[in-house]
């Protein structure tokens, strides 16, 4: 038996992809801004240059700019991708994590359970009335998903296999998976910040380099030290959008925990102690969870 994304029900694979568009839409908006701050900087950097009447062409291009600075911040507070982005998350991972638990016994979903399928569709109903409370803005509403495809037959059927199937599905399909996947980030958020950090001290010394020349009334002027330090601080604050070195902390932690958890729940977890098992490693991949490593993480 496998159980694979594909297998989740078609609510969660239309906010997955609702969450990828706008993450998508929201990071290219915060690209866009800091790379015209840096062409405005620079446009401002260079001498008067050619004039159309009383229009230097530099100093145009720099407002120009400065008002696609704005007009990119404008929009991006419109369209509230950002914040859609992280509410179609949270949804997602709720129906993914819940599908989970149902599938294969975890709470409060257990074997001994009574109308588990009654019972899973009112924790799912609850959640997304919550999310629907901060603006998230369900699909079932709008037509895009039809209705009562809650449970996918898939769901059905690992439910109605045995603990020893069920188990090694888990922890092949879902433990195992989402380790890899905080793995492959927690490798991809390294090379990153290895990338940015080094870019970040070059250009700081560089300025610091013409600022020194400058400081004898030599160098190239003030005007590149002022680029130099607008390029630094965009990858800066780059860097802070995508929160390279809390994620890496908190991705790390979490990989420890489901390794841990792999190994309890293959040698030492009985039937009786499963669900509670599972409930607990659906929580470590939450991203209230992960949120919450980030923020406090050293």
């Amino acid at each position: 038996m496998t159980f694979r994304n594909e297998d989740l029900p078609a609510l969660f694979h239309h906010t997955d992809q609702a969450a990828v568009s706008r993450q998508r839409e929201s990071t290219q908006a915060t690209r866009a801004q800091l790379m015209l701050l840096v062409a405005a900087a620079g446009a401002a950097a260079l001498p008067s240059g050619p004039a159309v009447g009383p229009l230097h062409v530099f100093g145009a291009l720099a407002a120009l700019a400065y008002a696609g600075v704005l007009g990119v911040g404008v929009r991006a507070t419109r369209r509230r991708a950002r914040p859609q982005w992280q509410l179609n998350r949270s949804a997602a991972e709720f129906i993914k994590s819940l599908a989970w638990r149902y599938a294969v016994h975890g709470a409060p979903f257990g074997s001994e359970a009574d109308g588990a399928e009654e019972v899973y569709r009112t924790r799912l109903e609850k959640g997304l009335a919550e999310l629907r409370k901060m603006g998230w803005k369900d699909p079932r509403a709008a037509g895009l998903v039809p209705e009562g495809g809650e449970i996918t037959g898939a769901m059905h059927r690992l439910r109605g296999l045995d603990y020893q199937v069920r188990r090694e599905t888990y922890v092949r399909d879902r433990l195992i998976e989402q380790r890899s996947w905080y793995q492959r980030r927690a490798e991809g958020s390294r090379r990153a910040t290895a990338l940015w950090s080094w870019a970040i001290v070059l250009l700081t010394c560089l300025a610091l380099l013409f600022a020194l020349f400058g400081a004898f009334g030599s160098g190239p002027g003030p005007r590149l030290t002022a680029l130099l330090s607008a390029a630094a601080a965009a990858g800066i604050a780059w860097n802070e959008v995508r929160r390279h070195h809390p994620l890496i902390e908190a991705h790390t932690l979490i990989e420890q925990d489901l390794s841990a958890m792999m190994v309890v729940m293959q040698t030492t977890i009985s039937e009786s102690q499963w669900p509670s098992a599972v409930y607990e490693t659906e929580r470590y991949v939450s991203p209230q969870h992960t949120d919450w490593l980030a923020r406090h993480s050293s």
